[in-house]
């Protein structure tokens, strides 16, 4: 296998030293190591964030490229700056507070090895609060064409953090946008599927995601609710889902979002269990 590929990684002050090292390392240790590493920093970050930083540039040597920004410009546009600064087609993305499996990129690589018409691929991630010992929860995605398209009308069909692409793709679709606050990676998505793209999910696990104890928390609320209609209104219009599928699928959804967190709580967990 001869294909190259780039990691795109944004961190902000905001992130946890020790875990920016783990997600570093997990990449660091892939099966088939990348050659080309872009690291975004939005914003000043914290002396023992750089610490860690200039810690790494010394394993990965000149493979890591460190792009620093002035100001926090959001991540949206921070993925968009490190993409544009990608040296390869293939990108694979990575939170800057997940562990990878030392096998995901081989295991996506692959795929794309394979199939030189795919343009996107995704997997499985698993969750956890305190370490990958004790997994608290699974989201999977439908893998074929066809299960993608029926799914992203509902939920996201793509895990951001296991995502593999193709920049050329990314980019002809107009890279993340933050019209849509926190559905940046959802919008992206279908308006690549709009496109007519390739795409495919795996079926084994790629990558095990940190979950805050208070992720119910932040997808709960007023705000977050408005944004939720919002971004599936644009789905209305575009006439990706009907009238019928906005009454019965996002507005209840939305009323999730402003239930008591232990409920919610619940409710996401039955879905993605």
């Amino acid at each position: 296998m001869t294909q190259h590929y780039s990691v795109l990684m944004s961190v902000y002050h905001k992130e946890k030293p020790l875990f920016l090292r783990e997600a570093m390392e997990s990449i660091l240790h892939q099966t088939i190591p990348t050659n080309d590493f872009v690291l975004v920093c939005d914003g000043p970050l914290t002396s023992d964030l750089d610490n860690v930083i200039d810690e790494m540039k010394t394993s990965f040597g000149e493979i890591l490229r460190v792009h620093k920004l002035k100001e926090n410009q959001g991540l949206g546009n921070a993925l968009n700056i490190g993409l544009s600064l990608c040296r390869n087609d293939l990108v694979a993305r990575m939170d800057s507070d997940d562990i990878c499996l030392l096998n995901r990129c081989e295991l996506q690589l692959q795929e794309f090895e394979k199939d030189e018409s795919l343009s996107l691929l995704s997997g499985v991630v698993e969750q956890f609060h305190v370490n990958t010992m004790h997994i608290i929860g699974k989201r999977k995605v439908p893998s074929q064409y066809r299960d993608i398209i029926t799914f992203s009308k509902k939920r996201n069909p793509f895990n951001h953090p296991a995502v593999m692409f193709r920049k050329q793709a990314v980019e002809a679709a107009g890279g993340y946008d933050e019209r849509f606050n926190l559905f940046e990676d959802y919008y992206l998505w279908v308006r690549i599927l709009r496109q007519g793209n390739r795409v495919s999910n795996l079926k084994e696990t790629l990558v095990y995601m940190r979950t805050p104890i208070d992720m119910y928390e932040r997808r709960g609320g007023v705000s977050y609710a408005k944004n939720l209609l919002a971004f599936n209104y644009w789905l209305l219009q575009i006439k990706w889902i009907g009238t019928f599928d906005y009454i019965s699928g996002t507005l209840p959804h939305a009323l999730v979002c402003i239930l008591p967190n232990r409920l919610r709580k619940f409710v996401y967990t039955f879905l993605h269990s």
